[in-house]
Protein backbone atom coordinates (compact mmCIF):
# COMPACT_ATOMS: atom_id res chain seq x y z
CA UNK A 1 0.00 0.00 0.00
CA UNK A 2 1.17 3.19 -1.01
CA UNK A 3 1.33 6.94 1.06
CA UNK A 4 -1.14 9.01 0.72
CA UNK A 5 1.57 11.65 0.17
CA UNK A 6 5.45 12.15 0.78
CA UNK A 7 6.74 14.30 3.66
CA UNK A 8 7.10 18.10 2.80
CA UNK A 9 7.87 21.41 4.47
CA UNK A 10 9.24 19.98 7.59
CA UNK A 11 12.69 20.76 9.34
CA UNK A 12 15.55 18.06 9.46
CA UNK A 13 15.96 17.22 13.25
CA UNK A 14 18.09 19.49 15.46
CA UNK A 15 21.03 16.67 16.00
CA UNK A 16 24.20 16.16 15.15
CA UNK A 17 25.54 19.84 15.64
CA UNK A 18 28.22 21.83 17.61
CA UNK A 19 26.55 23.11 20.19
CA UNK A 20 29.65 25.36 21.07
CA UNK A 21 30.28 26.02 18.08
CA UNK A 22 26.56 26.98 16.75
CA UNK A 23 26.93 29.41 20.06
CA UNK A 24 29.04 32.53 19.11
CA UNK A 25 28.15 34.38 22.50
CA UNK A 26 29.63 31.65 24.50
CA UNK A 27 32.96 31.21 22.68
CA UNK A 28 33.54 35.13 22.81
CA UNK A 29 32.27 35.23 26.51
CA UNK A 30 34.91 32.24 27.10
CA UNK A 31 37.83 33.90 25.69
CA UNK A 32 36.58 37.43 27.58
CA UNK A 33 36.63 36.24 30.96
CA UNK A 34 39.65 34.27 30.76
CA UNK A 35 39.27 30.86 30.25
CA UNK A 36 39.91 30.95 26.20
CA UNK A 37 42.59 27.48 27.31
CA UNK A 38 39.29 25.70 27.62
CA UNK A 39 37.88 26.11 24.22
CA UNK A 40 38.80 22.86 22.82
CA UNK A 41 37.41 20.89 26.11
CA UNK A 42 33.98 22.90 26.55
CA UNK A 43 33.77 22.25 22.60
CA UNK A 44 33.99 18.43 22.96
CA UNK A 45 31.10 18.64 25.06
CA UNK A 46 29.30 20.92 22.72
CA UNK A 47 29.98 18.26 20.16
CA UNK A 48 28.58 15.58 22.32
CA UNK A 49 25.84 17.03 23.57
CA UNK A 50 24.42 17.94 20.15
CA UNK A 51 24.64 14.67 18.86
CA UNK A 52 21.78 11.95 18.52
CA UNK A 53 23.06 9.77 21.04
CA UNK A 54 22.72 12.27 23.86
CA UNK A 55 19.82 13.76 22.74
CA UNK A 56 18.09 10.46 22.93
CA UNK A 57 19.31 9.95 26.46
CA UNK A 58 17.73 13.76 27.45
CA UNK A 59 14.49 12.01 26.26
CA UNK A 60 14.64 8.66 27.53
CA UNK A 61 15.51 9.79 31.27
CA UNK A 62 12.58 12.24 30.84
CA UNK A 63 9.89 9.88 29.71
CA UNK A 64 11.02 7.39 32.78
CA UNK A 65 10.92 8.73 36.28
CA UNK A 66 12.70 7.40 38.92
CA UNK A 67 10.98 5.00 41.33
CA UNK A 68 11.60 5.26 44.86
CA UNK A 69 12.26 1.54 46.67
CA UNK A 70 11.82 2.15 49.95
CA UNK A 71 12.28 -1.86 51.68
CA UNK A 72 13.43 -5.19 50.56
CA UNK A 73 11.13 -8.47 50.18
CA UNK A 74 12.26 -8.84 53.81
CA UNK A 75 10.91 -5.51 55.28
CA UNK A 76 14.19 -4.26 55.74
CA UNK A 77 14.70 0.00 55.07
CA UNK A 78 17.14 0.48 52.03
CA UNK A 79 15.24 3.61 51.23
CA UNK A 80 16.91 3.88 47.44
CA UNK A 81 15.76 5.53 44.36
CA UNK A 82 15.94 3.64 40.32
CA UNK A 83 16.90 5.43 37.65
CA UNK A 84 16.80 5.08 33.75
CA UNK A 85 20.38 3.98 32.32
CA UNK A 86 20.14 7.18 30.20
CA UNK A 87 20.13 9.24 33.34
CA UNK A 88 23.09 7.40 34.62
CA UNK A 89 24.76 8.29 31.26
CA UNK A 90 23.84 11.96 31.60
CA UNK A 91 25.13 12.29 35.19
CA UNK A 92 28.29 9.94 34.04
CA UNK A 93 29.58 12.25 31.30
CA UNK A 94 28.95 15.40 33.78
CA UNK A 95 31.23 13.87 36.37
CA UNK A 96 34.10 12.73 33.75
CA UNK A 97 33.93 15.93 32.61
CA UNK A 98 34.27 17.73 35.57
CA UNK A 99 30.96 19.44 35.70
CA UNK A 100 30.81 18.83 39.56
CA UNK A 101 34.12 19.83 40.56
CA UNK A 102 36.49 21.30 38.18
CA UNK A 103 37.29 24.61 39.66
CA UNK A 104 38.56 22.92 42.49
CA UNK A 105 40.73 20.40 41.52
CA UNK A 106 42.18 22.79 39.03
CA UNK A 107 41.78 26.63 40.39
CA UNK A 108 43.40 28.09 37.55
CA UNK A 109 42.50 31.65 36.00
CA UNK A 110 39.06 31.03 33.95
CA UNK A 111 38.24 27.83 36.04
CA UNK A 112 34.93 28.59 37.36
CA UNK A 113 34.13 30.35 33.93
CA UNK A 114 35.01 26.94 31.79
CA UNK A 115 32.91 25.10 34.05
CA UNK A 116 30.15 27.43 33.78
CA UNK A 117 29.99 26.80 29.95
CA UNK A 118 30.51 23.22 29.91
CA UNK A 119 27.37 23.26 32.67
CA UNK A 120 25.81 25.81 30.37
CA UNK A 121 26.16 23.08 26.94
CA UNK A 122 25.48 19.16 28.74
CA UNK A 123 22.44 20.89 30.68
CA UNK A 124 20.83 21.32 27.28
CA UNK A 125 20.23 18.06 26.69
CA UNK A 126 19.04 17.45 29.65
CA UNK A 127 18.39 19.44 33.19
CA UNK A 128 17.40 17.71 35.49
CA UNK A 129 20.87 15.72 36.23
CA UNK A 130 22.18 18.98 36.62
CA UNK A 131 20.72 19.33 40.07
CA UNK A 132 23.12 17.00 41.69
CA UNK A 133 25.94 17.88 39.63
CA UNK A 134 25.20 22.01 40.74
CA UNK A 135 25.17 20.73 44.51
CA UNK A 136 27.99 18.79 44.51
CA UNK A 137 30.10 21.40 42.71
CA UNK A 138 28.85 23.81 45.69
CA UNK A 139 28.85 21.74 48.32
CA UNK A 140 33.01 21.06 48.10
CA UNK A 141 33.58 25.05 49.48
CA UNK A 142 30.89 25.25 51.95
CA UNK A 143 32.87 22.18 53.10
CA UNK A 144 35.55 23.19 53.57
CA UNK A 145 34.46 25.24 56.66
CA UNK A 146 35.13 21.48 58.72
CA UNK A 147 38.68 20.64 57.13
CA UNK A 148 38.55 17.52 58.84
CA UNK A 149 35.67 16.48 57.13
CA UNK A 150 36.76 17.97 53.93
CA UNK A 151 40.09 15.43 54.21
CA UNK A 152 37.85 12.77 53.81
CA UNK A 153 35.31 14.07 51.56
CA UNK A 154 36.24 16.59 49.05
CA UNK A 155 38.93 13.76 46.99
CA UNK A 156 35.56 11.74 46.75
CA UNK A 157 33.53 14.74 45.62
CA UNK A 158 35.82 15.84 43.29
CA UNK A 159 36.82 12.52 41.45
CA UNK A 160 35.83 12.25 38.02
CA UNK A 161 34.59 8.66 38.60
CA UNK A 162 31.01 7.99 38.33
CA UNK A 163 29.83 5.52 41.03
CA UNK A 164 26.03 5.45 41.57
CA UNK A 165 26.25 2.39 44.18
CA UNK A 166 25.45 3.84 47.81
CA UNK A 167 28.51 2.69 50.05
CA UNK A 168 31.25 4.29 52.69
CA UNK A 169 32.71 7.01 51.25
CA UNK A 170 36.20 5.61 52.06
CA UNK A 171 35.33 2.47 49.33
CA UNK A 172 33.87 4.75 46.82
CA UNK A 173 36.21 6.67 43.59
CA UNK A 174 33.65 9.44 43.60
CA UNK A 175 30.74 10.72 45.21
CA UNK A 176 27.69 13.20 45.34
CA UNK A 177 26.69 15.50 47.59
CA UNK A 178 23.17 17.53 48.33
CA UNK A 179 21.68 19.73 50.62
CA UNK A 180 18.39 19.60 52.80
CA UNK A 181 17.05 22.97 54.56
CA UNK A 182 13.16 23.54 53.66
CA UNK A 183 10.64 22.01 55.53
CA UNK A 184 6.77 22.20 55.00
CA UNK A 185 6.18 25.25 58.22
CA UNK A 186 8.74 27.22 56.60
CA UNK A 187 10.11 27.18 53.29
CA UNK A 188 12.12 29.53 52.58
CA UNK A 189 12.44 30.80 56.31
CA UNK A 190 15.09 28.20 57.55
CA UNK A 191 15.10 29.80 60.74
CA UNK A 192 11.91 28.18 61.36
CA UNK A 193 12.77 24.83 60.88
CA UNK A 194 12.13 22.35 63.49
CA UNK A 195 14.34 19.72 62.97
CA UNK A 196 17.09 19.42 66.04
CA UNK A 197 20.35 17.81 66.25
CA UNK A 198 22.28 16.99 69.69
CA UNK A 199 25.32 15.18 70.55
CA UNK A 200 25.45 12.04 70.08
CA UNK A 201 28.77 10.86 71.08
CA UNK A 202 32.49 10.62 70.91
CA UNK A 203 34.31 11.91 67.65
CA UNK A 204 32.03 14.93 67.15
CA UNK A 205 28.83 13.09 66.01
CA UNK A 206 25.41 14.53 66.49
CA UNK A 207 22.18 12.76 66.04
CA UNK A 208 19.27 14.71 63.81
CA UNK A 209 15.69 14.33 63.92
CA UNK A 210 13.21 16.07 61.84
CA UNK A 211 11.39 15.77 58.78
CA UNK A 212 12.54 17.91 55.21
CA UNK A 213 10.22 18.71 52.84
CA UNK A 214 12.13 19.09 49.83
CA UNK A 215 15.47 17.08 49.14
CA UNK A 216 16.78 17.17 45.57
CA UNK A 217 19.00 14.10 44.35
CA UNK A 218 18.49 11.77 47.45
CA UNK A 219 20.71 8.88 45.69
CA UNK A 220 23.17 11.25 46.60
CA UNK A 221 26.00 10.22 49.01
CA UNK A 222 25.88 12.55 51.73
CA UNK A 223 23.74 15.90 52.26
CA UNK A 224 24.42 19.56 54.17
CA UNK A 225 21.40 19.70 56.58
CA UNK A 226 20.03 22.33 58.66
CA UNK A 227 19.20 21.59 62.16
CA UNK A 228 18.54 23.21 65.48
CA UNK A 229 20.97 23.07 67.64
CA UNK A 230 21.22 24.02 71.32
CA UNK A 231 23.35 26.84 70.25
CA UNK A 232 21.16 27.18 67.26
CA UNK A 233 20.89 26.52 63.59
CA UNK A 234 23.75 24.50 62.46
CA UNK A 235 24.75 22.88 59.41
CA UNK A 236 25.54 19.20 59.12
CA UNK A 237 27.38 16.72 56.87
CA UNK A 238 24.56 13.86 57.21
CA UNK A 239 26.28 10.49 54.82
CA UNK A 240 23.78 8.10 53.15
CA UNK A 241 26.02 5.30 54.31
CA UNK A 242 27.68 5.08 57.63
CA UNK A 243 31.43 4.46 58.03
CA UNK A 244 30.99 0.89 59.40
CA UNK A 245 28.85 0.26 56.22
CA UNK A 246 25.20 0.55 57.88
CA UNK A 247 22.36 2.86 56.53
CA UNK A 248 21.67 6.05 57.79
CA UNK A 249 18.76 6.62 59.19
CA UNK A 250 17.87 9.00 56.73
CA UNK A 251 14.74 7.68 55.27
CA UNK A 252 12.64 8.49 51.91
CA UNK A 253 9.47 9.29 52.69
CA UNK A 254 8.03 9.73 48.89
CA UNK A 255 9.14 11.37 45.81
CA UNK A 256 7.54 14.26 44.58
CA UNK A 257 5.20 14.50 41.20
CA UNK A 258 6.94 17.45 40.11
CA UNK A 259 5.70 19.75 37.40
CA UNK A 260 9.51 19.20 35.24
CA UNK A 261 12.87 18.37 36.46
CA UNK A 262 11.11 14.52 36.14
CA UNK A 263 14.37 13.29 35.55
CA UNK A 264 15.48 13.78 38.88
CA UNK A 265 14.16 12.41 41.79
CA UNK A 266 13.07 14.75 44.70
CA UNK A 267 12.33 13.42 47.60
CA UNK A 268 10.23 14.22 51.37
CA UNK A 269 13.13 12.95 54.15
CA UNK A 270 12.14 11.80 57.62
CA UNK A 271 16.09 11.65 59.75
CA UNK A 272 15.19 9.37 62.75
CA UNK A 273 18.34 10.20 64.77
CA UNK A 274 20.54 10.47 61.83
CA UNK A 275 24.03 10.54 62.35
CA UNK A 276 25.80 13.87 61.33
CA UNK A 277 29.30 15.76 61.47
CA UNK A 278 28.99 19.47 62.50
CA UNK A 279 30.16 21.80 59.30
CA UNK A 280 31.47 25.21 61.11
CA UNK A 281 30.52 26.90 64.15
CA UNK A 282 27.49 25.80 65.68
CA UNK A 283 24.70 28.36 65.71
CA UNK A 284 25.93 29.62 62.04
CA UNK A 285 24.46 26.82 60.04
CA UNK A 286 22.82 29.53 57.61
CA UNK A 287 26.21 30.97 57.21
CA UNK A 288 28.04 27.94 56.75
CA UNK A 289 25.35 26.90 54.02
CA UNK A 290 25.06 30.27 51.88
CA UNK A 291 28.30 29.17 50.62
CA UNK A 292 26.69 26.13 49.06
CA UNK A 293 23.71 28.49 48.06
CA UNK A 294 25.84 31.31 46.32
CA UNK A 295 27.67 28.92 43.84
CA UNK A 296 24.01 26.83 43.00
CA UNK A 297 22.64 30.27 42.41
CA UNK A 298 25.10 30.66 39.57
CA UNK A 299 24.18 27.29 38.50
CA UNK A 300 20.18 28.72 38.56
CA UNK A 301 21.45 31.79 36.08
CA UNK A 302 23.47 29.58 33.60
CA UNK A 303 20.89 26.23 33.78
CA UNK A 304 18.29 29.27 32.90
CA UNK A 305 20.39 31.02 30.24
CA UNK A 306 21.17 27.71 28.43
CA UNK A 307 17.11 26.75 28.41
CA UNK A 308 16.64 29.70 26.88
CA UNK A 309 19.14 29.29 24.20
CA UNK A 310 18.33 25.69 23.92
CA UNK A 311 14.54 27.17 23.17
CA UNK A 312 15.67 29.93 20.35
CA UNK A 313 18.10 27.52 18.86
CA UNK A 314 14.84 25.01 18.52
CA UNK A 315 12.51 27.75 17.06
CA UNK A 316 15.22 29.18 14.45
CA UNK A 317 16.12 26.33 13.34
CA UNK A 318 12.30 25.13 12.93
CA UNK A 319 11.94 28.58 11.25
CA UNK A 320 14.88 28.49 8.96
CA UNK A 321 13.28 25.11 7.23
CA UNK A 322 9.28 25.70 7.41
CA UNK A 323 8.01 27.61 4.92
CA UNK A 324 4.61 29.39 4.97
CA UNK A 325 2.53 31.45 2.50
CA UNK A 326 5.32 30.84 0.40
CA UNK A 327 8.43 31.59 1.92
CA UNK A 328 10.41 30.96 4.74
CA UNK A 329 9.06 31.19 8.26
CA UNK A 330 12.85 32.94 9.17
CA UNK A 331 12.07 35.31 6.14
CA UNK A 332 8.38 36.26 7.32
CA UNK A 333 8.90 40.05 8.92
CA UNK A 334 6.21 39.31 11.87
CA UNK A 335 8.18 36.32 12.88
CA UNK A 336 11.53 37.50 12.35
CA UNK A 337 10.75 39.77 14.68
CA UNK A 338 9.25 37.40 17.14
CA UNK A 339 12.65 35.83 16.66
CA UNK A 340 14.94 38.38 17.09
CA UNK A 341 13.24 39.40 20.03
CA UNK A 342 14.03 35.63 21.47
CA UNK A 343 17.42 36.08 20.54
CA UNK A 344 18.20 39.40 22.13
CA UNK A 345 16.50 38.25 25.39
CA UNK A 346 18.74 34.84 25.33
CA UNK A 347 22.48 36.56 24.23
CA UNK A 348 21.72 39.00 27.02
CA UNK A 349 21.26 35.79 29.21
CA UNK A 350 24.07 34.07 28.60
CA UNK A 351 27.01 37.32 28.80
CA UNK A 352 25.10 37.56 32.08
CA UNK A 353 25.61 34.11 33.22
CA UNK A 354 29.16 34.35 31.88
CA UNK A 355 30.17 37.21 33.61
CA UNK A 356 28.46 36.47 36.85
CA UNK A 357 31.26 33.20 36.64
CA UNK A 358 33.75 35.32 35.61
CA UNK A 359 33.06 37.28 39.47
CA UNK A 360 33.17 34.11 40.69
CA UNK A 361 36.62 33.65 39.20
CA UNK A 362 38.12 36.72 40.09
CA UNK A 363 36.91 37.35 43.74
CA UNK A 364 39.03 35.76 46.01
CA UNK A 365 41.67 37.86 44.91
CA UNK A 366 39.56 40.86 43.54
CA UNK A 367 37.99 43.15 46.16
CA UNK A 368 35.70 44.66 43.28
CA UNK A 369 34.76 41.63 42.21
CA UNK A 370 34.10 39.91 45.39
CA UNK A 371 31.81 43.38 45.99
CA UNK A 372 30.46 42.54 42.02
CA UNK A 373 29.76 39.04 42.93
CA UNK A 374 27.61 39.78 46.14
CA UNK A 375 25.37 41.80 43.95
CA UNK A 376 25.21 40.90 41.06
CA UNK A 377 24.56 36.81 41.99
CA UNK A 378 20.73 38.24 43.19
CA UNK A 379 20.47 39.83 40.73
CA UNK A 380 20.68 37.59 38.00
CA UNK A 381 19.13 34.76 39.46
CA UNK A 382 16.29 36.68 40.24
CA UNK A 383 16.11 38.30 36.16
CA UNK A 384 17.56 35.71 34.10
CA UNK A 385 15.06 32.96 35.83
CA UNK A 386 12.53 34.93 35.55
CA UNK A 387 12.88 35.45 31.96
CA UNK A 388 13.48 31.43 30.82
CA UNK A 389 9.45 30.67 31.09
CA UNK A 390 8.16 33.68 28.84
CA UNK A 391 11.10 32.76 26.37
CA UNK A 392 10.16 29.12 26.44
CA UNK A 393 6.62 29.47 25.75
CA UNK A 394 7.11 31.60 22.93
CA UNK A 395 9.23 29.34 21.64
CA UNK A 396 7.56 26.35 21.71
CA UNK A 397 4.41 29.02 19.60
CA UNK A 398 7.24 29.32 17.06
CA UNK A 399 6.73 26.19 16.10
CA UNK A 400 2.75 26.16 16.21
CA UNK A 401 1.14 22.65 17.27
CA UNK A 402 4.23 20.70 16.75
CA UNK A 403 5.22 22.55 19.43
CA UNK A 404 2.89 21.30 21.33
CA UNK A 405 3.83 17.83 21.06
CA UNK A 406 5.92 15.89 23.28
CA UNK A 407 8.56 15.07 20.49
CA UNK A 408 9.07 18.57 19.67
CA UNK A 409 11.24 19.02 23.07
CA UNK A 410 9.73 21.89 23.59
CA UNK A 411 7.06 21.12 25.98
CA UNK A 412 10.10 19.39 28.68
CA UNK A 413 11.73 22.73 28.23
CA UNK A 414 8.63 25.10 28.83
CA UNK A 415 7.54 22.38 32.17
CA UNK A 416 11.67 22.92 33.11
CA UNK A 417 11.35 26.70 32.90
CA UNK A 418 10.17 28.04 36.31
CA UNK A 419 12.53 25.77 38.36
CA UNK A 420 16.04 27.59 38.93
CA UNK A 421 13.41 30.97 39.68
CA UNK A 422 11.81 29.07 42.56
CA UNK A 423 15.29 26.90 43.36
CA UNK A 424 17.64 28.70 46.22
CA UNK A 425 15.46 31.34 47.11
CA UNK A 426 12.39 32.29 44.67
CA UNK A 427 11.71 35.82 43.44
CA UNK A 428 11.10 37.27 46.32
CA UNK A 429 14.21 36.35 48.19
CA UNK A 430 16.07 37.30 46.32
CA UNK A 431 14.82 40.26 45.87
CA UNK A 432 15.14 41.43 49.11
CA UNK A 433 19.03 39.69 49.31
CA UNK A 434 19.75 42.53 47.01
CA UNK A 435 17.60 45.23 49.14
CA UNK A 436 20.19 43.85 52.18
CA UNK A 437 23.53 44.11 49.92
CA UNK A 438 22.87 47.56 49.18
CA UNK A 439 22.03 48.42 52.57
CA UNK A 440 24.76 46.63 54.19
CA UNK A 441 27.68 46.62 51.42
CA UNK A 442 27.49 49.73 49.30
CA UNK A 443 30.29 48.86 47.88
CA UNK A 444 28.83 46.26 45.62
CA UNK A 445 26.44 49.00 44.04
CA UNK A 446 29.88 51.34 43.45
CA UNK A 447 31.30 47.82 41.83
CA UNK A 448 28.39 47.15 39.64
CA UNK A 449 28.29 50.65 38.42
CA UNK A 450 31.60 50.79 37.49
CA UNK A 451 30.75 48.18 35.55
CA UNK A 452 28.01 49.99 33.29
CA UNK A 453 30.37 53.10 33.04
CA UNK A 454 32.34 52.05 30.40
CA UNK A 455 29.36 51.65 28.19
CA UNK A 456 27.56 55.09 29.03
CA UNK A 457 29.44 56.97 26.90
CA UNK A 458 28.84 55.09 24.02
CA UNK A 459 24.69 54.71 24.70
CA UNK A 460 22.94 57.63 25.50
CA UNK A 461 20.03 55.47 25.98
CA UNK A 462 21.46 53.26 28.71
CA UNK A 463 23.36 56.93 30.68
CA UNK A 464 20.35 57.93 30.62
CA UNK A 465 18.67 54.61 32.30
CA UNK A 466 21.13 54.44 34.62
CA UNK A 467 21.19 58.17 36.10
CA UNK A 468 17.77 57.75 37.14
CA UNK A 469 18.51 54.57 39.20
CA UNK A 470 21.56 56.11 40.59
CA UNK A 471 18.86 59.27 41.74
CA UNK A 472 16.59 56.90 43.09
CA UNK A 473 18.90 55.06 45.33
CA UNK A 474 20.76 58.25 46.32
CA UNK A 475 17.25 59.52 47.70
CA UNK A 476 16.51 56.45 49.76
CA UNK A 477 18.36 56.50 53.57
CA UNK A 478 17.69 52.57 53.86
CA UNK A 479 17.45 50.38 50.72
CA UNK A 480 15.69 47.50 52.53
CA UNK A 481 12.88 50.06 53.01
CA UNK A 482 11.95 49.72 49.68
CA UNK A 483 10.13 46.18 49.54
CA UNK A 484 7.21 46.67 47.97
CA UNK A 485 9.45 48.06 45.11
CA UNK A 486 12.30 45.57 45.21
CA UNK A 487 11.66 43.61 42.23
CA UNK A 488 11.50 46.57 39.96
CA UNK A 489 14.83 47.76 40.84
CA UNK A 490 16.15 44.63 40.70
CA UNK A 491 14.95 44.02 37.27
CA UNK A 492 16.18 47.53 36.39
CA UNK A 493 19.88 47.03 37.73
CA UNK A 494 19.63 43.74 36.12
CA UNK A 495 18.63 45.25 32.61
CA UNK A 496 21.28 48.01 32.97
CA UNK A 497 23.89 45.81 33.53
CA UNK A 498 22.79 43.27 30.43
CA UNK A 499 22.56 46.36 28.38
CA UNK A 500 26.50 47.26 29.57
CA UNK A 501 27.81 43.68 28.33
CA UNK A 502 26.32 44.15 25.26
CA UNK A 503 26.94 47.75 23.90
CA UNK A 504 30.70 47.09 25.17
CA UNK A 505 31.24 43.39 23.95
CA UNK A 506 28.16 42.10 21.71
CA UNK A 507 26.93 42.15 18.59
CA UNK A 508 26.14 45.79 17.47
CA UNK A 509 22.62 45.07 16.43
CA UNK A 510 22.27 42.87 19.21
CA UNK A 511 22.93 46.03 21.74
CA UNK A 512 21.04 48.45 19.74
CA UNK A 513 17.80 46.14 20.12
CA UNK A 514 18.39 45.59 23.63
CA UNK A 515 18.89 48.95 24.60
CA UNK A 516 16.18 49.90 21.99
CA UNK A 517 13.18 47.41 23.51
CA UNK A 518 14.78 46.88 27.02
CA UNK A 519 16.35 50.25 28.00
CA UNK A 520 14.51 52.46 26.41
CA UNK A 521 10.92 50.80 26.77
CA UNK A 522 9.99 51.04 23.33
CA UNK A 523 8.61 47.56 23.05
CA UNK A 524 4.76 45.84 24.02
CA UNK A 525 4.43 43.31 26.61
CA UNK A 526 5.45 40.40 24.35
CA UNK A 527 8.14 38.98 22.02
CA UNK A 528 7.56 40.15 18.38
CA UNK A 529 7.43 43.79 19.48
CA UNK A 530 11.08 45.21 18.72
CA UNK A 531 10.43 48.58 17.20
CA UNK A 532 11.49 49.76 13.65
CA UNK A 533 14.91 50.49 12.82
CA UNK A 534 16.62 47.94 13.90
CA UNK A 535 18.87 44.49 11.83
CA UNK A 536 16.65 41.50 12.95
CA UNK A 537 17.71 39.50 9.91
CA UNK A 538 21.09 40.09 11.53
CA UNK A 539 20.44 38.83 15.15
CA UNK A 540 18.50 36.35 13.78
CA UNK A 541 20.99 34.60 11.71
CA UNK A 542 23.94 34.62 14.41
CA UNK A 543 21.00 32.08 16.81
CA UNK A 544 19.99 29.74 14.00
CA UNK A 545 22.15 26.35 14.23
CA UNK A 546 24.00 25.21 10.75
CA UNK A 547 23.09 21.92 10.69
CA UNK A 548 24.62 19.06 8.25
Amino acid sequence: MSPTHEVLNQPPPLAGYDLFEADPVLGEALAREGAGWAGERVRALGVLAGGPEAIAWGEQADASPPVLRTHDRYGRRVDEVGFHPAWHRLLGTAVEHGLHAAPWRDPRPGAQVARAAGFYLWTQVEAGHGCPVSMTYAAVPALRAAPELAGVWEPKLTALAYQPELAPVATKAGALCGMAMTEKQGGSDVRANTTTARPGGPDGLWLLTGHKWFCSAPMSDAFLVLAQAPAGLSCFLVPRVLPDGARNRFHLQRLKDKLGNRANASAEVELDQATGWLVGEAGRGLAAILEMVNHTRLDCVVGSAALMRQAVAQATHHAAHRSAFGRRLADQPLMENVLADLAVESEAATMLAMRVAGAFDRAPTDPAEAALRRLVTAVAKYWVCKRAPAVAAEALECLGGNGYVEESGLPRLYREAPLNSIWEGAGNINSLDVLRVLARQPESLAALLDEIAPARSAEPRLDRAATAVERELAAVADPVGLQAGARRLVERLAVLLQAALLVRHGHPAVADAYCASRVAGDRGAAFGTLPRGLDPAAIVARSTPKVG
